[in-house]
């Protein structure tokens, strides 16, 4: 039997749909001052919660996950972590309440291990590509933690 090819995902923090979004929330903001006579402080205070979204355009920082016949790892800007496949006992896939699906190592000893969420590729995507390394993976639908 042949195994599977190494899975490799990417995030990059420079895409068009966080591009996108800041201009659209500007461009809401701007209008406001001027159609509405909105107060500049309050729309610059608004404004100030986009800050996050321009640090990661302006540095495009990766993350991304990567998966062989041996070793699972994990990445996001400068910390690494990797994981040998052998001590995984299954990946969890917790879907919460906005729909976002949160993944974690467990090992054998019921320890749950994190994965970064900007790292993750999409959950289907990433469930065949555990299933094709022959890791257990276990769905968790609408879990609060």
């Amino acid at each position: 039997m042949t195994q599977p090819a190494p899975f490799r995902h990417v995030n990059y923090g420079r895409n068009h749909r966080t591009a996108t979004i800041v201009i659209a929330i500007y461009f809401v903001l701007i209008a406001a001052v001027i159609l509405v006579d909105a107060a500049w402080w309050l729309m610059a205070i608004l404004a100030a919660f986009t800050l996050p979204a321009l640090w990661d355009l302006f540095t495009n920082r990766a993350a991304g996950v990567e998966l062989d016949e041996t070793t699972l790892s994990w990445f996001t800007g400068k910390r690494r972590a990797d994981m040998a496949l052998q001590d995984i006992d299954h990946m969890r896939f917790d879907t919460r309440l906005d729909f976002s699906v949160r993944v974690s190592a467990v090992t054998p000893a019921r320890k749950k291990i994190r994965l970064p969420y900007e790292s993750l590729p999409p959950h289907q995507i990433f469930e065949q590509a555990l299933s094709a390394q022959g890791v257990r993976v276990e769905r968790q639908h609408f879990s609060l933690m």
